[in-house]
């Protein structure tokens, strides 16, 4: 069967190589979007593939595949590879894609054990799957010692967008070179709460952030803010 040969065309598929063997793997991913059977099938066989000797192109390529028929059951596999320079990146980007907390789990469990751009990384994306259970997580990196680290955490608190997310930026206190960065995000959970429908909420952020001691843009936009606040309650 033509998904046989390329599942056995992904032993020797490397960077470079033609694609055209591996091909009926995409597409059959592709066609399995409806059929829950077929998509439990096919993550079967590729998380078989992962575990295997393959080149780090093939693995690349099994991850791909994963963003899309990947389910809980890949979870596992997929964390193993957060600490790997050359496949974290698309590691995450599957576990981005999982549905449930036990996804946001493996990646927040990964964040002691990585460094540099790989937690960066990581921080990222519990920001893009908007983590409410990672706001305390977030909150601890507001104050890590790598301004890049505590810059990522305050933008994953903007993007997760909650009052507990705001609260945490509202208390972290940064030095002046992070100060922007909480700020911004601090407006993103105002925004966010806002559109949640909560505006008792998001006038009270807006207000904290439209003191003197603001910077003026920053308290021309907590003014808009308000009035947004404003127009919701009249």
């Amino acid at each position: 069967m033509p998904l046989d040969d390329a599942f056995q065309a992904l032993k020797t598929y490397d960077w470079g190589t033609d694609r055209a063997p591996v091909t009926p793997i995409t597409e059959a991913v592709a066609a399995a979007q409806s059929n829950a059977e077929a998509r439990q099938d096919l993550e079967s066989r590729l998380l078989a593939a992962l575990s295997s000797d393959i080149s780090r192109d093939a693995k690349d390529f099994v991850c791909r595949m994963l963003t899309i028929v990947g389910s809980t059951a890949a979870i596992s596999a997929l964390a193993a590879l957060l600490p790997d320079e050359q496949l974290s990146h698309m590691a995450r980007y599957a576990l981005e894609r999982i549905t449930g907390p036990e996804a946001s789990q493996a990646l927040r469990d990964a964040l002691p054990k990585l460094a540099g751009k790989l937690k960066l990384g990581a921080i990222g994306s519990l920001g893009v799957r908007r983590d409410s259970a990672s706001v305390s997580a977030l909150a601890n990196l507001l104050k890590d010692a790598d301004p890049a680290v505590a810059r990522a955490a305050a933008q994953a608190l903007g993007l997760i967008g909650t009052p507990a997310a705001a609260h945490a930026l509202l208390q972290a206190q940064p030095a002046a070179p992070l100060q922007a960065a909480v700020t911004d995000a601090t407006l993103a959970c105002a925004e966010a709460i806002l559109a949640a429908n909560d505006p008792a909420t998001a006038l009270k952020i807006y207000q904290t952030l439209a003191a003197d001691t603001q910077p003026r843009l920053v308290r021309l936009a907590a003014t808009r803010g308000q009035l947004a606040c404003a127009a919701r309650t009249a």
